[in-house]
């Protein structure tokens, strides 16, 4: 591995583009002062920002760009009107090319997705590329996926992700055979919908030394952190997230309320300050900002699109750690040592089952 990580940023993204993304990168240089970045553009702006950040001018390189993807652009629309020319698709095409080891953007997450994958296309065996996001729980932090990159999922593809988060697992925590849960309406084997009983029996048959399965798991187990990856379809999965973010922003709305009620609560606050620090840092949503783009030829990072410096650095630091910790590489090995083949051939023998005897 090269002594430098380099990662490609899509300057323009986001909600306030380069205001927020420059000084991310600067913050997270200063914690990681051997990544390299290339940074994708309008080059006036840029530039003019970068003087104020000079240790951030001395680790990047300018590539004008003419076009910037919109936050509301649909993924079809900033294919036909981004690709080849937008500081997205370039940020993207600098993985590809082997310019750069990662890529991070804060831009639209449909338009992201839809270039990822027509510029990097997915691994081999893999049908559909995932977004894994990391999960504060009071065990420390998990993985969850899918967050939203695709609605629905078969059988198949819910095992593909269980091996691609325990991978992911294995990069970031460090755990040589993390636990995998599917999340599921109920921890009986019986519930939930047949492609999920499906997948789960699957992978307690399969007995992959890459993962331990853990059988399903429920909405409260994410908090929780009963397993270290929770598999999920995407519209589940980003219903789940938007929920957790909303609950987040009420329980801090319903502590400011009280702690400003009456004196005695300002004072209790007062007295109490170091605990209530603590949970806020605990709940900020900017230390676990970034999701990963799972399945794909190449590494990709998505930043929030509404997030300040500091999330965005956190994004940055994120994928600093998926190429130093040799994501692709532990996806590649896990995947090799699943059988694919002869569990799609039970999938669908079992399918083939089930439709003739409802035929019957």
């Amino acid at each position: 591995m090269a002594n430098q990580v380099r990662i490609s940023l899509d300057a323009m993204g986001g909600d306030h583009g380069p205001e927020v993304v420059l000084p991310g990168a600067d913050l997270a240089l200063e914690r990681r002062p051997d990544i390299r970045f290339a940074l994708y553009g309008d080059e006036a702006q840029i530039n003019e920002l970068l003087e104020k950040y000079p240790r951030l001018k001395a680790a990047s390189t300018v590539h004008h760009c003419t076009v910037s993807v919109k936050m509301d652009d649909k993924p079809s629309q900033a294919l036909r009107n981004g690709r080849y020319h937008s500081s997205m698709w370039r940020a993207i095409e600098a993985v590809k090319s082997g310019e750069a080891d990662v890529a991070v953007s804060a831009g639209n997450t449909g338009a992201l997705m839809a270039m990822s994958r027509f510029c990097l296309r997915t691994m081999a065996n893999i049908e559909r590329p995932a977004i894994a996001g990391i999960w504060p729980t009071l065990k420390g932090e998990s993985i969850v996926l899918d967050m939203g990159a695709t609605i629905g999922a078969d059988a198949q593809q819910l095992i593909d992700y269980a091996i691609l988060g325990g991978a992911m697992a294995r990069a970031l925590f460090g755990i040589q055979k993390p636990s995998v849960g599917l999340l599921n309406i109920g921890v009986e084997e019986v519930k939930g919908l047949e492609e999920v009983r499906t997948a789960g029996r699957l992978l307690r048959e399969a007995d992959l030394s890459s993962l331990t399965y853990a059988g399903f798991v429920e909405g409260d187990d994410l908090g929780k952190g009963t397993v270290d990856v929770v598999v999920t379809e995407g519209f589940s999965g980003n219903i789940a997230l938007k929920a957790a973010e909303g609950t987040a922003k009420q329980i801090g709305q319903y502590l400011r309320s009280a702690m400003r009620r009456t004196w005695r609560t300002r004072l209790g606050y007062l007295l109490a300050k170091g605990a209530f620090d603590m949970l806020r840092e605990k709940m900020d949503p900017s230390k676990v900002n970034g999701g990963v783009f799972l399945g794909l030829n190449g590494i990709v990072i998505k930043s929030h699109g509404g997030t300040d410096a500091e999330g965005f650095a956190s994004a940055v630091e994120l994928a600093y750690d998926m190429v130093r910790n040799e994501l692709l590489e532990k996806i590649s090995q896990d995947m090799v040592s699943y059988q694919r083949g002869g569990f799609q051939d039970r999938i669908d023998n079992e399918k083939a089952e089930s439709q003739k005897a409802g035929d019957q």
